[in-house]
C-alpha cells in the first residue's frame, strides 16, 4: 500500500488559488516595513550598488557619470532599489510562505524541514546576490567600458542612463539569487521522493545544456560573465546531488521498499 501524506486534504482548483492569495498577500505586508526601512537609506543604497560600475569608469581613466532623462526617474531608481534590498530583507519571510503553501502536501518528517528550508533558500539567495556583485560585477563592467579601445581622431564616453543600469544591475543580481537556488529545489525534490539521486545523475548532462543556455541569455555577450555563471551553476547543482544522496541515505525510488514488498513510507 503507498503511503500518503498525514492528514492528506484534497483541495480543489479555487481552494489552491485562494491559499496562494493569501501566502502572496502576507509575503507583500510582511515586505513593505522592509522597502520603507531602505528608503530610508536610499542614497546610500544607490552608492553601494554602482560602486562596481564606478570603479570600472576610474580604472580606464573616465570621469564617473551617470545621467537620468526624466525627473521622475531618479525617484523611480530609488523606488527600485529600494524594493529590491527590501525583498532581501525580507527573504526569510517569503521563503517560509513559500513552504507554507507548498507543505501540507507533504508528509510529517518533511514539515519539519520548515527552518532549514527557510534557512538554506535565504543564504542561497543572498550568496548568489552577493557573488554576483562582489565578484561578477567588477568584471562585466570593467569589460563593457573599456570594451574596444581607442579609435583614432575620436573620443567615444559611454553615457548611461540611471533607469537602464539600475535594470541591468537588479536584473543580473535576481538571476544570479535565482540561479544560487538549485540546491535548494534538487534537495528538496529528492528529499519529497519526486527524484532520486542517480535520476539527478543522469540529468546532470542535460543540466550542463540547459545551464549554458541561461548564462548566455542572462548575462551579457561576453565570455567572462557567463563563464562567471555557468561555472557556479554546474558546481551547485553536483552539490545537491551529493547533499540528496547523503539525506535519503544512498536510496533510490527503486530501492524504496522494506522487506515485505510494502512501499517504503518517507
Amino acid at each position: 500500500m503507498s503511503a500518503q501524506p498525514e492528514d492528506d486534504i484534497e483541495l480543489g482548483f479555487f481552494e489552491h488559488l485562494r491559499e496562494l492569495r493569501t501566502r502572496v498577500i502576507r509575503a507583500l505586508v510582511g515586505i513593505l516595513p522592509a522597502i520603507l526601512v531602505a528608503w530610508a537609506f536610499k542614497e546610500r543604497i544607490l552608492g553601494a550598488t554602482l560602486a562596481p560600475l564606478i570603479t570600472a569608469y576610474e580604472r580606464h581613466g573616465i570621469a564617473a557619470q551617470i545621467h537620468f532623462s526624466s525627473p521622475a526617474a531618479k525617484i523611480v531608481a530609488y523606488l527600485k532599489l529600494s524594493i529590491l534590498v527590501g525583498f532581501f530583507l525580507a527573504a526569510p519571510w517569503i521563503f517560509y510562505q513559500i513552504w507554507a503553501f507548498i507543505s501540507p502536501g507533504l508528509y510529517r518528517r518533511e514539515r519539519l524541514m520548515a527552518l532549514p528550508f527557510v534557512f538554506a533558500s535565504t543564504l542561497c539567495f543572498v550568496g548568489g546576490a552577493l557573488f554576483g556583485y562582489f565578484l561578477v560585477f567588477p568584471l562585466i563592467f570593467d569589460t563593457l567600458i573599456g570594451f574596444g579601445g581607442e579609435v583614432p581622431g575620436l573620443e567615444l564616453t559611454p553615457t548611461l542612463m540611471i533607469s537602464e543600469v539600475l535594470d541591468f544591475i537588479v536584473r543580473l543580481v535576481i538571476a544570479f539569487g535565482a540561479v544560487f537556488e538549485v540546491p535548494v529545489v534538487v534537495v528538496f525534490l529528492a528529499i519529497a521522493g519526486i527524484v532520486d539521486w542517480r535520476t539527478l545523475m543522469r540529468f546532470g548532462r542535460y543540466w550542463a545544456v540547459i545551464a549554458a543556455v541561461v548564462a548566455a541569455v542572462i548575462t551579457p555577450p561576453d565570455a567572462v560573465s557567463q563563464l562567471m555563471l555557468l561555472g557556479p551553476m554546474i558546481v551547485l547543482y553536483y552539490i545537491a546531488v551529493l547533499i540528496a544522496y547523503i539525506l535519503t541515505g544512498g536510496k533510490t525510488r527503486e530501492s524504496a521498499v522494506d522487506e515485505e514488498g510494502v512501499e517504503y513510507e518517507r
